[in-house]
């Protein structure tokens, strides 16, 4: 690789060298960037490697039913990695610090309490891509989806009225910045969306029927993820860029 190639890399990876005591992730566009990719290709790789290993064509009922499966380790590593980005992420103001802890407290509650089992008999031949099961809990299962729900609200509160943001007047905010503000506020209203249907789910507004024949649970959380996701990737300027 040329000095003028590696030099070009080090800039977009935001990599900088004058101070010796730092580390790459102090950069926080670099730290957006991350938490976008890693949110937007979970249940993608989620689903594919799944795919691979166990032949499954179809989602399952929820992302969180991926921890019992052999592509438990994707769904615990990329959920520890971005709770943990979330938990250092300082941000601009100290509100941006407080709703991202939280943010990323609660995604570490979604991983240490699990949901409910995919099945209740070990070795069903009727879910063979099932290998692990826990013994049955309300109190965890009420708090997974409790924390799940938390999860999404304050990323959605960090994408409509954190990252919409500015210190310029209206009049004065370029035209990139109002595309931004749009994307923001799309993405947070997306999250909101999809929990308020989850929730009328679990209440059965919406026929548990239903839920299961579509899938409905795995696809509206993935909608929340791959919004939260893309608006991280604006966010650190990979698309929109003033």
């Amino acid at each position: 690789m040329t000095k003028s190639k590696l030099s070009n890399l080090n800039t977009y990876l935001k990599l900088e060298y004058t101070d010796k005591n730092s580390i790459w992730l102090t950069n926080s566009l670099t730290l957006r960037k991350i938490v976008g990719v890693l949110g937007m290709s979970m249940p993608i790789l989620l689903y594919v490697f799944l795919y691979f290993d166990s032949g499954l064509h179809h989602p399952l009922e929820s992302i969180s039913h991926y921890y019992f499966t052999r592509v438990s380790s994707i769904f615990i590593i990329i959920l520890s990695l971005l709770a943990f980005f979330l938990i250092i992420y300082k941000g601009k103001n100290p509100v941006d610090f407080y709703i991202s802890l939280f943010a990323g407290v609660f995604a570490l509650l979604v991983i240490l309490f699990p949901t409910s089992n995919i099945t209740e008999l070990c070795g069903d031949a009727s879910k063979k891509y099932a290998v692990t099961i826990l013994p049955k809990s309300d109190f965890r299962m009420y708090l997974h989806y409790t924390a799940a729900g938390l999860f999404f609200i304050c990323l959605s509160y960090m994408s409509f009225f954190l990252f919409t943001k500015s210190n310029k007047d209206p009049e004065q905010r370029g035209t990139k910045k109002n595309i931004r503000n749009r994307i923001y506020r799309t993405c947070g209203i997306l999250m909101v969306l999809a929990v308020l249907i989850l929730f009328a789910g679990s209440l059965n507004i919406v026929p548990q029927t239903f839920f299961s024949t579509f899938q409905l649970t795995f696809w509206m959380e993935t909608l929340a993820i791959e919004s939260f996701g893309f608006a991280w990737l604006v966010k650190g300027e990979t698309l929109f860029k003033d």
